[in-house]
């Protein structure tokens, strides 16, 4: 069969992995100021905007697991773009890793949230359609346990998009090559 502009090519990603990439990038960055700033407010007493954000954040946290879901099965079923060559085996191996980071955090946040408000005993809505089951029982000490966990994987995630795009930006402007490029519309 031949390719179309929405499939990968050994040259460029095609129109569906870009499209995949720039939405996830603009879901988790905006998932990460959500909650770094939800951290900000106090817990202490009934705080309408709070209780509204990480109403927003689980729900937009979900539908980036589905997101995850879907480009994970696009790229398992497509070619995958070459990694540069003008680069020491080192970068590729360093980029294989983060592109693995990446992967599993965008997998275990989700999850690790979806626990915590199952362990909270607080359902976790699907934008008003319907609830998710609760992965586990009600359990203080776990969701305590989920709080902290979530924390550094979402710092974690932070660190990984410093890296990705300080990378990127190595490629474009230090090495001249098409390794950005071929990631943009």
């Amino acid at each position: 069969m031949a390719a179309t502009t929405f499939d990968n090519t050994r040259g460029r990603y095609g129109a569906v992995a870009v499209l995949l990439h720039w939405v996830m990038a603009l879901l988790l960055v905006g998932l990460s100021l959500l909650g770094l700033y939800m951290t900000t407010l106090p817990d202490a007493g009934f705080d309408k905007r709070k209780v509204f954000l990480v109403i927003y954040h689980k729900e937009f946290g979900m539908a980036a697991l589905a997101l995850v879901v879907v480009r994970l099965a696009w790229s398992a079923t497509g070619v995958q773009p070459a990694l540069a060559t003008n680069v020491p085996e080192w970068q590729n191996v360093a980029a294989r890793f983060v592109h693995l980071c990446f992967y599993g955090l965008m997998l275990a946040l989700p999850v690790t949230g979806w626990i915590m408000s199952s362990a909270a005993a607080i359902p976790v809505s699907i934008f008003g359609l319907f609830y998710l089951p609760d992965l586990v029982p009600p359990d203080d000490g776990l969701f305590r346990l989920m709080v902290a966990v979530h924390h550094w994987l979402a710092y974690a995630l932070i660190a990984c998009f410093a890296v990705h795009a300080g990378a990127a930006l190595y490629h474009h402007f230090a090495l001249r090559d098409d390794t950005l490029r071929r990631m943009l519309p």
